[in-house]
């Protein structure tokens, strides 16, 4: 690299932020431009700053990781993102890469994984760790019945997914272990789940989740 990448990092960790500026400060292509500790800090200085890319945590106080990447993101197209969090479930990867997030690596990632990732995203390419690019390769692989889909366009595929499982009579926890994410994810999807459809409880969401033919119910 010619001239040094400028990089902002966000995260709100203030040990883990030192740790990862000692990092690139070592290495020659580049400078840290700042350090934000919550997502309204990041798109403050992202957008006075102008680096050339943000290195962004998810889960920060206030605005989170992914909000911040998607503003960012909008009024600077040019900044590379690249997310380096705790999280793998499918709800963050593809929550953040819908925001515009180039680059995704989970915090576990060795130093010089880390150095190229910030390498490749900040020079206009994309980089995903390898765990998060196996999701990536299950998620597609993994076969999605049309119908129901049709029969609710509204909801997303997540959606989908969580009222099959409500369909089937299980219960949160049970929808949370099942797709490898939180009960507090779960219930936000439900209560999505219920305003998309109208409806006041579970029973009837079930209800019109098997007469469109989910949780093995008599479709109508």
């Amino acid at each position: 690299m010619s001239e040094r990448l400028r990089v902002l990092i966000a995260d709100d960790h203030p040990v883990f932020r030192a740790g990862l500026r000692a990092l690139l400060s070592a290495e020659e292509g580049f400078e840290v431009a700042g350090e934000a500790g919550t997502g309204e800090e990041a798109v403050r200085l992202a957008l006075e700053l102008q680096p050339d890319l943000v290195v962004m945590d998810l889960r920060m106080p206030g605005m989170d990781g992914v909000a911040a990447t998607r503003q960012i993101v909008h009024e600077s197209p040019h900044i590379g993102v690249l997310v380096l969090t705790m999280f793998e479930d499918d709800d963050s990867v593809f929550a953040a890469m819908r925001a515009g997030a180039r680059g995704y690596l989970l915090k576990g990632s060795n130093q010089a994984e880390v150095v190229r990732a910030t390498a490749l995203v900040g020079s206009g390419g994309a980089m995903f760790g390898p765990a998060i690019a196996q999701r990536v390769v299950e998620y597609f692989a993994r076969p999605r019945p049309s119908q129901p889909a049709l029969a609710f366009p509204d909801l997303t595929d997540r959606e989908h997914e969580v009222l099959g499982l409500i369909a089937e009579g299980r219960s949160n926890a049970s929808i949370a272990s099942h797709l490898g994410i939180s009960e507090k994810t779960v219930r936000n999807h439900v209560s999505n789940i219920f305003a998309k459809l109208a409806v006041a409880d579970r029973a009837q969401a079930i209800v019109r989740a098997r007469q469109a033919g989910l949780g093995g119910g008599e479709g109508s």
